[in-house]
């Protein structure tokens, strides 16, 4: 039986672990992001994503600061993301401890560049970053940028593209379940699970423990959290424990 991963995501725009709301960063839950990756990896999360929000290129700087800083006290996966644009950058994130990259735009703006990380890399260590719009009329598109530009593709569509193109797993949300509480979107979740072969990490929208057995029984392999993490004591371990006790394949607290 698969076991499936519970992921801590901290949002850090300035260095900061920011609250997302449909994209929108607004709040600051923890000043020091090292802080708040030590309480998540030793309440035994089975991994840990950073995602560079900040809206300055200049950030990957003190970002890369940042995960140096993390590699000497975490020891889980660790996956980082925002601002990787050149084959430079990448490599010193996986030279200061990241063991995945998370890419969003550059599916977009630079498919070459992607394919190139992959076959330097290995596909095991790109993480497609896939963000969609769903309408009323049951369109899934997807969204890059941070949310900004619309990409014309459908959800499907654009999954396949990126494995084709060399990622070994994505990371999926949905902007408008992003902080809404609401749970994952359900329906593009097992959309996109069925369309690929590569791990899927249902992303957006947690606020209840039943929400992480949802995003399971929709064909999730990893199931990812932020906000809810940061307002309950041994948050990780709680929701771990939900997991157990609902049936779920977890690996032991």
């Amino acid at each position: 039986m698969r076991k499936i991963r519970l992921v801590a995501v901290l949002v850090v725009r300035d260095n900061q672990v920011v609250q997302s709301v449909r994209f929108r960063h607004t709040n600051v839950i923890h000043y020091d992001p090292v802080h708040a990756m030590d309480c998540f990896s030793t309440w035994d999360s089975d991994e840990i994503v950073l995602l560079n929000v900040s809206r300055d290129s200049e950030s990957r700087f003190k970002f890369l600061d940042l995960i140096k800083r993390v590699s000497t006290r975490c020891f889980v996966p660790v996956t980082v993301g925002g601002w990787i644009t050149d084959h430079t950058y990448a490599s010193q994130l996986l030279r200061s401890g990241a063991d995945k990259l998370s890419l969003n735009t550059a599916f977009f703006s630079n498919p070459e560049f992607v394919t190139e990380l992959a076959l330097r890399f290995g596909s095991q260590c790109v993480v497609a970053s896939i963000d969609i719009k769903s309408s009323s009329e049951g369109n899934q598109l997807v969204f890059v940028d941070r949310g900004r530009i619309n990409t014309g593709f459908q959800l499907t569509d654009w999954a396949r593209r990126a494995v084709n193109l060399g990622a070994g797993e994505i990371l999926f949300n949905s902007i408008n379940h992003d902080g809404n509480r609401g749970g994952y979107d359900l329906v593009a979740l097992r959309d996109i699970c069925t369309s690929v072969k590569v791990p899927v990490m249902a992303f957006g929208g947690v606020s209840r423990w039943d929400h992480l057995v949802d995003g399971v029984e929709a064909g999730a392999d990893a199931v990812a959290l932020a906000n809810a993490l940061h307002y309950t004591e041994q948050s990780v371990r709680r929701a771990k424990q939900f997991l157990m006790d609902s049936g779920v394949s977890v690996r032991p607290l």
